[in-house]
């Protein structure tokens, strides 16, 4: 990409309007395979695009690169693009190469040199940086409202269920009692988790990276700490070049995050899939919330967490994908960046619409009962007998192998009448304690 971050000559062509045009022109086989889906992609940065348009626009005036009538005047048009996007009626046509080209190109339009002088100290790399940072900050505070809707939803059906015994199983083979109470909010409390990752995306991608340029800097007096609280940035990006290498850097950090929080759903998922079958048959939805088959028509297919688990996957996969892109680039800009947006943007678009549809069908569950005095569970019960034991004075490893010969020999009867008071168990769950851990900002 070839870039310039000095008062650029901007084509009102027809035919074409890129930001590094110098009137030569280029292959149309090269510019489709460079230009890619980018005009596709760029819509959704669009909107962060022009925020940080406005911030940069009132900078130049700060430091005395624009008189106050060619801000109001910059200011007046992007708050009509603004409008635009926030309409849904904002295109970027085939003639333009990104959002930043037509984004210039309507200023320059409509308010002639004025329009021209926005890409003053500035530099496509930054331009796309900065409006990729203010997209990743918002996404990544509404994937966390979006998890702690779904964690308040998981509490409440923890404490509404909090007595219904549930078998709980290791290797897939009967273990230990456990109750659906324990089962919601363990899901609940490792979104704590992932939730303390998601925070640490947000501190990395809330540093400005604007006025960095090229990748090293301007020759221009520009206010980079006006721009940083015009935006809202926690911080500055300060080195120029650290700010450049952000690119990749960030994508693998959110990557990260989103996969943490989809390896917990899809294990959700996946026990939902397990419950509902029936040699299982511990839980169900509305026929609504399934599907049928096309032969068999007997049959509640649990295709949203099918499709929940699948997603989640794909999600996971995406760290590998921005790594293996990023993990051997040297430092200053270079084109396999864009290929990080695509990708990115989607798994944000995915995991929302992930947690919404499970928050949502969630909490349609129906809790079977389950007779826990069934012969399917009788083996639930065994370290309970054992306990009980050593409550009487038996050593633990005596008590193990009385109860084992127990098992072998068919005389073994299960022991209920347990209770596990302690911290995190089935009887004491501490859901209080556990929506007390969720992170406050």
């Amino acid at each position: 990409m070839v870039s310039d971050y000095y008062l650029i000559k901007v084509s009102t062509s027809t035919n074409k309007m890129k930001l590094w045009d110098k009137g030569i022109s280029i292959d149309k086989k090269i510019e489709q395979f460079t230009v890619g889906n980018d005009r596709d992609i760029d819509i959704h940065i669009a909107k962060y695009d022009v925020i940080a348009s406005q911030a940069h626009a009132k900078m130049l005036h700060k430091i005395g690169i624009l008189s106050a009538e060619e801000l109001q005047q910059l200011l007046n048009g992007l708050t009509v693009l603004e409008t635009q996007i926030e309409a849904g009626t904002f295109v970027i046509e085939p003639q333009f190469e990104d959002v930043h080209s037509k984004i210039e190109f309507a200023l320059t339009e409509s308010l002639g040199d004025v329009g021209k002088k926005i890409h003053t100290a500035r530099s496509r790399n930054d331009q796309v940086l900065v409006a990729l940072h203010l997209y990743y900050k918002a996404h990544l505070n509404v994937v966390k409202e979006k998890t702690r809707t779904l964690f308040d939803t998981l509490l409440k059906l923890a404490d509404t269920h909090k007595y219904k015994v549930l078998p709980g199983y290791t290797h897939l083979q009967v273990a230990m009692p456990s109750s659906f109470g324990l089962w919601f909010s363990a899901y609940a409390e490792l979104m704590i988790d992932d939730v303390y990752v998601l925070n640490a995306a947000i501190q990395t991608v809330d540093q400005n990276p604007l006025g960095s340029a090229a990748g090293y800097g301007s020759s221009f007096p520009i206010d980079r700490m006006f721009t940083t609280s015009e935006m809202n940035f926690a911080t500055l990006k300060y080195n120029v070049v650290a700010a450049q290498m952000g690119r990749g850097k960030n994508e693998r950090t959110i990557a990260a995050a989103l996969g943490g929080l989809s390896n917990t759903l899809a294990r959700f998922a996946m026990d939902i899939c397990l419950y509902m079958s029936q040699n299982f048959g511990f839980i169900s939805f509305p026929d609504e919330l399934t599907t049928g088959s096309s032969i068999m028509p007997h049959k509640k297919n649990p295709d949203v967490f099918e499709l929940i688990r699948g997603k989640c996957n794909k999600i996971q996969a995406l760290q590998t994908e921005m790594i293996l892109i990023t993990n051997n680039l040297p430092s200053g800009y270079h084109r396999d960046f864009q290929l990080l947006k695509e990708h990115s943007i989607s798994a944000f678009q995915d995991i929302m619409a992930i947690l919404d549809i499970f928050n949502y069908a969630i909490q349609q569950i129906i809790i079977k009962n389950i007779d826990i005095n069934s012969d399917l569970y009788k083996y639930l019960f065994t370290v309970d007998n054992i306990n009980t034991l050593v409550v009487g004075g038996l050593s633990f490893r005596d008590a193990y192998q009385k109860i084992g010969q127990e098992v072998e020999a068919g005389t073994y009867k299960p022991d209920t009448s347990k209770q596990h008071t302690h911290a995190g168990s089935i009887h004491n769950l501490c859901l209080d304690d556990i929506r007390e851990k969720f992170p406050k900002s």
